[in-house]
Formats: C-alpha cells, sequence, structure tokens
C-alpha cells in the first residue's frame, strides 16, 4: 500500500493563480509514487463564483473542497473572514475524515493562518508535516508597513512561528535570499530547510517576435518601447515609485508601460492614471495563464517591482514564465534578493532598489540607448529557464525532499 501524503492549500485546480497552479502541479508530479490527497477551498481568484466538486479525483490526486466565504480578497476584514472560515474547515477535515497516523503533509503557508492549523490536526493525528514557505509573515506585513516591526502582534507572530518550525519535519523555500532569513529565524532548532525553486511553463510559453504579437497591434502600440507589468497589483509590489517615474516620461512619445493584472492597489494605480493623465500607460485585466505566451511577448522589456524590505519574504513566480518567454526583465527589488541574483547572476536585465523614481528614470533612458543588447540578453533568459527553472527539474527536487 502507498504511503499517503496530504497536500493542504487555499487555492487549487480549476484556481490556477501562482499558489494554485504550483500545487496543482506538484501534488499530480508526485500521485505515482504517493497516494496523494488534496484539501482546499472553492475558487476565489480568477474563478470567483465557480463552484466545483466538493470531492473529486483528477490526474490521480483525490481532491477535498471545504467551505469557506468568499468575500472581496482585497479588502483586509472579508480577506480575515475568508481565512477565519477556511481554517475551521480544514481543521475540522484534517482531524476527523483526513489525517492518519504515519500520513505526511505538506502546507503552504498562504494564507497565513493556515501552517498553524494545519500543524495542530496532524501533530493530533500522529502524521509529520513539511511546510513550504511562499511568503514570510510577519516580515510581509511590515515590509507593506501594515504592522510596525516592535508591534506586540510581530512579537506574537514570531514566537508562534518557532513552535510551527520546532515540529515541522522540515521547511521548503523557494528563493535563496528566503533560505538565509529561515536559517536566521530556525537558529537552535532542530530542522532542515531545502530551497526548491518555482520554474517556468516552458510547454507553453516561449519567446514570440514583438512585431507579430496581436495584443500590441491591438493597442497599437508595435512601433513603442515597451515596458511590461504583468502580475499581481498587491500591497508588497512597489508600483508607487514605478507610477512616479513613469509621469515624468509622459512626455516622451518613445515609451509605454503596460501594466495587465489585479490586486488591492489596481484601484489605486487606476486613479492615478487619471488624475496625472498618463496617456503613455495602458492598465488591462488579467488574463488566464493559457494566453501568457501572447501577453508576455507584449513588451520589450519586463518588470517584476516589490517594496523595500521584501528581501527573504517572497519571490514572485512571475519572472520564471518572463524568463521562458525570453524576455530582458528591469527588477525594482532589494539588493541581495532572490529576484536580483537571478537578473545579475544570469546577466538578463537590470536591478534597481526600490522606492528610487530618479535612479529608475535613468536606468529606463539606459536600458533604451543600450537596446542592441537586449536580443542577446532575451537568449540568455530562455536558456536560463530551460536549464535551471523546468518543471522537471523542480519536481526532482521535490520527489527527492518529500519521500525522504
Amino acid at each position: 500500500m502507498k504511503e499517503r501524503l496530504w497536500i493542504v492549500t487555499e487555492l487549487y485546480y480549476p484556481e490556477l493563480t501562482s499558489t494554485g497552479y504550483y500545487l496543482t502541479k506538484i501534488a499530480e508530479g508526485l500521485a505515482d509514487i504517493i497516494d496523494v490527497k488534496v484539501i482546499c477551498a472553492q475558487p476565489n481568484y480568477l474563478y470567483k463564483g465557480i463552484t466545483a466538486p466538493m470531492n473529486e479525483v483528477r490526474n490521480g490526486v483525490e481532491i477535498f473542497r471545504v467551505y469557506s466565504t468568499r468575500l472581496n480578497k482585497n479588502i483586509i476584514p472579508f480577506k480575515l473572514i475568508n481565512m477565519t472560515s477556511l481554517s475551521f474547515s480544514v481543521f475540522f477535515k484534517s482531524i476527523f475524515r483526513g489525517f492518519t497516523a504515519g500520513d505526511r503533509v505538506l502546507v503552504v503557508t498562504t494564507p497565513p493562518a493556515l501552517p498553524f492549523i494545519v500543524a495542530v490536526a496532524a501533530l493530533f493525528r500522529g502524521a509529520s508535516y513539511t511546510l513550504l514557505i511562499h511568503d514570510n509573515y510577519p516580515e510581509v506585513l511590515v515590509a507593506t508597513e501594515k504592522v510596525s516591526s516592535d508591534s506586540i502582534l510581530v512579537k506574537l507572530m514570531n514566537f508562534s512561528n518557532r513552535w510551527l518550525y520546532k515540529h515541522a519535519a522540515r521547511i521548503i523555500v523557494v528563493g535563496r535570499d528566503m533560505k538565509e532569513l529561515l536559517e536566521r529565524k530556525t537558529a537552535g532548532l532542530d530542522v532542515t530547510i531545502d530551497f526548491i525553486p518555482n520554474w517556468a511553463e516552458l510547454e507553453i510559453v516561449e519567446p514570440r517576435p514583438k512585431e507579430e504579437n496581436q495584443l500590441l497591434k491591438s493597442l497599437n502600440l508595435t512601433d513603442k518601447f515597451v515596458f511590461l507589468y504583468a502580475g499581481n497589483m498587491g500591497y508588497p509590489n512597489d508600483l508607487e515609485s514605478l507610477v512616479q517615474c513613469i509621469s515624468e516620461m509622459r512626455e516622451d512619445d518613445r515609451f509605454h508601460f503596460l501594466f495587465l493584472g489585479t490586486g488591492a492597489k489596481r484601484r489605486w494605480l487606476e486613479l492615478q492614471i487619471e488624475k496625472l493623465k498618463l496617456k503613455n500607460v495602458s492598465l488591462l485585466d488579467p488574463r488566464p495563464r493559457h494566453e501568457q505566451i501572447e501577453f508576455l511577448n507584449a513588451c520589450d522589456v519586463a518588470i517584476v517591482s516589490l517594496v523595500k524590505g521584501m528581501r527573504g519574504v517572497s519571490v514572485p513566480s512571475r519572472i520564471y514564465n518572463l524568463l521562458a518567454a525570453g524576455k530582458p526583465i528591469l527588477a525594482i527589488v532589494d539588493e541581495s534578493s532572490e529576484v536580483s541574483k537571478i537578473v545579475e547572476e544570469e546577466g538578463v536585465g537590470w536591478v534597481v532598489e526600490p522606492s528610487q523614481p530618479a535612479v529608475l528614470h535613468e536606468k529606463i533612458i539606459e536600458i533604451y540607448r543600450n537596446k542592441h543588447l537586449l536580443a542577446e540578453m532575451g537568449e540568455r533568459a530562455r536558456l536560463t529557464a530551460v536549464s535551471k527553472y523546468s518543471l522537471d527539474h523542480a519536481m526532482n527536487r521535490y520527489r527527492e525532499v518529500l519521500m525522504k
């Protein structure tokens, strides 16, 4: 009889935004060597409103979807209600109809209450749990200025995290900077930390000529030098310095900035575009993953941005598909973060510290003056994705780590 692995995540198929996509692929990639079961919520992002079966088997994985509220996740009180309802449902499912002694459990750290609920249930039932850290708390709250670093809440979360780490079988992080942070946070605890980066969707994303891009044609942008921001527009993303820079460039008709996505800062971005009369900006709604080959190729240079203080806290997963599309990357991130390491080590772009719009402006002009280098950078980006960030590479590591 196969050993059993439970994967617990808020997001799972058919919700394939970032975490949902990665956890679905991990589950299905392990199903041939271990009995994989998933506990997740109903879709609440791109597929909000769709009710998936409460129990089904897909690609060898048995899926259990539990009840939770599906209020607007961009409103913090509603997000807390969603998290609380999900936590209760996951706990009761895990305790009464889920984990058994000897089972293995993989839980992702989004939302932040989920790993604690799962840890208690796993320990109560005699199962072992592994943490998959996509975001580090409370650091993300401090970086986004939701709480101060010396607040009681931060101290309480750090204390709780020590308990969570102490009882984990192991911890998986998706960035080298995250591993450095976790090594400091787990000092004195006997816990193994493994680095397994996320990956590019090489099967559906590849470089395509800009002049053939239908999205750019529909927007009449084929003759512009286009910068693309595609992905989440949340509190951790530095859109403020980017908008300030764009505002300074509003009269320079060589450039255009294309934003595609949604999140807590999208409404703010809409208001800024209107208030500042930014005619050099196009803001589009998010598009499904299967259209990535079109919208990721709709630029000369792609932008990845995080606010200051996010080093070791999170790694934007979109960077891997930008590499797959062969796009040079302008990274607005902390030095020595995982994104800056990739960009600088592989020679696929430029790094600018967050909250420095004047420096960002200078860098954009420099990029334009050296645009003859973009094709070579794009080739290196694609080669990096293929050689270092494929699904096969990642799954081999997950098999190696989780089956120990």
